[in-house]
């Protein structure tokens, strides 16, 4: 066990901790604090900033954390970040849970070193990870970020535990298409299609938003940084793109990660002409009993409170954004991040910006 006040020690570029930060970043569960992200992640959003990356040290020498940060100084504000933000689902810490309380209080130690004009902004942290507690800072939002927990069950199994009329729909949906129609699910595995298999999630996903005014989702400098990063993933074994098609034409696509035995569900994309076949909900199903038949601990069904997770989901652990600073009360005030839930206009300008 380390000491009480651990000293970060500055990482100078991302390469240099390269052989430590995914084993960290899988002791840590978490896909979007792989080297693999936030190298990619930098190479679109980190013109012109400043990496303040730092490892931590156990007593006995070994690297127990890395501290994946950056600065991003506005004005007289002087503020970290960790990597990845806007586009991970989460960020935080790399490091395994035992070692979390030596990661914590190296980061409030790098946050606090900073000074009286310094925050961190935190977002989107594990909500049992008890960052704000560690850091004296403040929970200014709280996302859902619902989780199917799997650990060895089997998919008819999981399924026969479920409500006779829950049963009904996953089953009858699928069989229903594949009844009138070609019914296919196809995995990409090969570098040579990942290009224009992103191209067709990228298609679908548009699709399916256009009605509602479009999403930010996959703007020009997010899908930059997915075919860098889907690329990299598919190397790593990581990617699950899988495309539904329907009479040999893209139906559906569903983006995804398969990290540390999890399963990570990110972005859905569909075609509306079969919204009444419910497509989207059958490529769904079918990555869940694929996360089933190949054993892993669990299924993410990333940001968001939609109904439809929870009725599989089992518990949410939720997401927090949290901000810290010396002194962080008077910070906080400042800000006005007091007085709402939600980052109002004229701070979340000042702290979030872009990515």
């Amino acid at each position: 066990m380390a000491g009480a006040d651990p000293h970060p020690e500055p990482i100078a570029s991302l390469d240099e901790a390269r052989a430590e930060w995914d084993a960290l970043a899988e002791a840590a569960l978490n896909p979007f604090g792989t080297h693999e992200f936030a190298a990619a992640w930098w190479k679109v959003y980190g013109g012109g900033r400043k990496l303040a990356v730092t490892r931590v040290r156990a007593e006995d020498g070994r690297t127990a954390a890395i501290l994946p940060l950056y600065r991003a100084d506005r004005g007289p504000v002087r503020l970290l970040r960790f990597l990845g933000h806007g586009v991970a689902d989460e960020a935080g810490p790399l490091c395994a849970a035992a070692d979390r309380p030596l990661a914590l209080a190296a980061l409030r130690r790098q946050a606090h070193a900073l000074g009286p004009r310094g925050l961190l902004l935190a977002e989107r942290v594990a909500g049992d990870a008890g960052l704000a507690e560690a850091l004296g800072g403040r929970v200014v939002r709280r996302e859902a970020s619902p989780v199917l927990a799997i650990g060895g069950q089997e998919w008819e199994g999981w399924l026969a535990g479920k409500s006779s009329n829950f049963r009904g729909q996953v089953r009858r949906m699928e069989r229903r298409l594949a009844r009138d129609h070609d019914l296919r699910f196809r995995l990409t595995e090969n570098p040579a299609a990942l290009p224009a298999d992103l191209e067709t999630l990228f298609r679908l996903h548009d699709l399916r938003w256009e009605a509602e005014g479009g999403t930010a989702a996959f703007s020009e400098d997010r899908r930059t940084f997915h075919r860098d990063f889907a690329a990299r993933a598919l190397g790593r074994g990581w990617l699950r793109l899988w495309i539904a098609e329907i009479d040999g034409e893209p139906a559906a696509a569903w983006y995804g990660l398969r990290h540390a035995g999890r399963d990570w569900y990110y972005q859905l994309g569909r075609d509306p002409r079969w919204d009444a076949a419910k497509i989207g909900f059958v490529l769904l199903v079918h990555t869940i009993r694929d996360a089933f038949e190949a054993g892993v601990s669990g299924y993410h069904f990333g940001l968001g409170d939609e109904e439809y997770k929870g009725r599989f989901a089992t518990h949410d652990p939720a997401l927090d954004t949290v901000i810290a600073g010396r002194p962080v009360a008077a910070r906080l005030a400042a800000t006005g991040i007091l007085a709402v839930r939600r980052l109002p206009a004229g701070p979340r300008k000042l702290l979030v910006g872009r990515a």
